[in-house]
């Protein structure tokens, strides 16, 4: 464990040492509903920022319904003004694990399944965001971002019996519990608060 902590250290001193501007973040949006999502933001360019995220639901589940996931993404940010400063676009790629119910829109309201799956995923996104600084070291950053999702799961009953028969277009000639399936979901959206912890030199 200290082996791991000196290495991030020394990753972190490496960008101080080259100037880069450097903010942690934490989104205020999934805060409220219990998620943790902290993020680390670098500038890489005059106008461009690569960004971390780890978002974790630690919720077992959610009026009877599964919902525990954790994701960790990948984030190029490109600006129109300059790195941390205004509208920007960005694209993603990040990993997932989760033991969730999947939610969908009935009549304009996201609900949950009366199952859950376990598995996990991968995602390949696009973001579209806006950051204002304030103060000398604080930003506010707002964002929506929209991605292809590929997943591969195992299917339950809520009562924790194995889903035999998954929905598919066409279903397979003998019982299968594994399933898989490719969709376009949001996959971050939110308003996080960010505190710069490296000033570049000038």
């Amino acid at each position: 464990m200290k082996k791991y902590a000196a290495l991030l250290l020394l990753f972190l001193s490496a960008f101080a040492d080259a100037g880069a501007q450097g903010y942690v973040k934490i989104n205020g949006l999934y805060a409220l509903a219990g998620v943790v999502n902290p993020a680390v933001e670098f500038a890489i360019s005059p106008k461009s920022t690569l960004q971390t995220d780890i978002v974790v639901s630690p919720w077992k589940s959610i009026r009877g319904k599964h919902m525990t996931f954790a994701i960790f993404m990948g984030e190029y940010r490109r600006y129109f003004k300059q790195h941390n400063r205004g509208l920007y676009l960005g694209a993603n790629l990040g990993m997932m694990a989760f033991d969730m119910s999947k939610p969908y829109l009935e009549g304009g309201r996201i609900k949950l399944e009366d199952r859950y799956s376990k598995g996990y995923g991968m995602m390949v996104g696009l973001c579209v965001g806006y950051e204002y600084q304030f103060r000398e070291r604080w930003l506010i950053d707002a964002f929506f971002g929209w991605a292809w999702m590929d997943s591969h799961y195992n299917g339950y009953t809520l009562d924790g019996e194995i889903d035999m028969y998954p929905h598919r277009p066409v279903q397979p000639k003998h019982p299968d519990p594994f399933n898989g399936s490719s969709e376009w979901y949001p996959n971050k959206i939110g308003v996080s608060i960010g505190y710069r912890i490296f000033k570049p030199k000038k």
